[in-house]
């Protein structure tokens, strides 16, 4: 299965993506609106992708100007065609890839990104286990930054789970994934 890069300059390129029961890798039509909603703000922008699977939403945002994306990824057999789709847009897996669990990767990536994009396995409490890692004091988030979360309707955030600082700018639907990408506010401290 592949999928292709929207827009940018790897535009057309086709990704390799795992198959097999679970794999769902975030449609373009919600790629493109994710896109829509960040457009002003991906260009220069540090990016982390977690749970990056075949890479697609780290590698869009690559191609669309932003200045660095990271990629957390613990699956072998995902970093193995990850690696391949980094290689074919020109990064290099061993500067780019983080090869580890999420819960362990960010504790130590502390205030570096501007826009993280989370898309865990479904139904397996993942966004609760992240959201103090994500929205909390030590978050891997600049202040200002953007949080894009990807779950099943069961797990995903309101707005009264969020911080005070947070703020849901948008969500959407498609299928059975729920989507929604926070931003915190600049006055936060």
């Amino acid at each position: 299965m592949t999928v292709a890069i929207i827009a940018g300059k790897f535009r057309g390129k086709k990704l390799q993506t795992a198959s097999g029961a679970g794999m769902r890798p975030t449609p373009g039509v919600v790629r493109e609106r994710l896109f829509n909603w960040l457009a002003t703000e991906i260009a220069g922008a540090v990016v982390l992708d977690l749970f990056a699977g075949s890479g697609a939403l780290g590698l869009e945002a690559w191609s669309r100007g932003a200045a660095r994306v990271d990629f957390v990824e613990n699956s072998p057999a995902h970093q193995r065609i990850l690696a391949q789709n980094l290689a074919h847009c020109g990064l290099e897996a061993q500067k780019n890839l983080l090869a580890q669990d999420a819960l362990v990767a960010l504790p130590r990536l502390v205030h570096g990104y501007d826009i993280v994009f989370a898309d865990p396995p479904f139904a397996n409490g993942w966004p609760e286990r992240l959201r103090p890692l994500l929205l909390g004091e030590n978050s891997a988030l600049r202040l200002g930054g953007w949080l894009y979360l990807e779950a099943c309707a069961a797990e995903l955030w309101q707005q009264s789970d969020l911080p005070p600082a947070w703020q849901l700018y948008r969500e959407g639907r498609c299928g059975d994934s729920h989507y929604l990408l926070l931003h915190q506010q600049r006055s936060a401290v």
